[in-house]
């Protein structure tokens, strides 16, 4: 098997998303690869933030705004640091984190999509789709879906 080269790895700030990271971080280590961490949002305001919690409930990890997303790729860095990744480049994407993954595996002509299996399983993951579903449908390189959340 060729080694990676180049990982695209997701996150969210939620932890299950920096179990992917870590996971990514230990393939990186091990192949000598590159490990791109990525964070896609969408800019928002304090009122945006507390209007979409008031609604989403459970699923508002997922609201960030421009200044939490420096905090998360900080904490997925040092994650992915312990992991045994050396070569780590941060990349805040805005927009929807599907499309921004996979323009930033394109961008840097990544060996490997990682992410977290969160949504899967979940009925808004089966209606709407996920974004694990959505990048392993779309994607032209290979992807990791890491068994994040039982």
């Amino acid at each position: 098997m060729t080694a990676y080269r180049s990982i695209v790895v997701g996150t969210d700030g939620s932890d299950s998303s920096y179990v992917a990271v870590e996971k990514a971080a230990a393939l990186a280590g091990d192949a000598g690869a590159t490990l791109y961490v990525a964070c896609a949002y969408y800019p928002t305001d304090d009122r945006d933030v507390a209007a979409a919690a008031d609604v989403l409930k459970d699923e508002a990890y997922q609201v960030r705004g421009s200044a939490p997303t420096n905090e998360i790729l900080r904490v997925a860095r040092d994650r992915a640091t312990a992991a045994g990744a050396a070569n780590i480049i941060e990349k805040a994407i805005v927009g929807e984190p599907v499309e921004g993954l996979l323009t930033l595996v394109k961008e840097v002509e990544a060996d490997l999509l990682v992410v977290g299996n969160r949504g899967l399983n979940t009925l808004t993951g089966r209606l709407l789709g996920s974004v694990p579903s959505d990048v392993a449908r779309k994607s032209r390189t290979d992807v990791l879906i890491v068994h994040t959340v039982r």
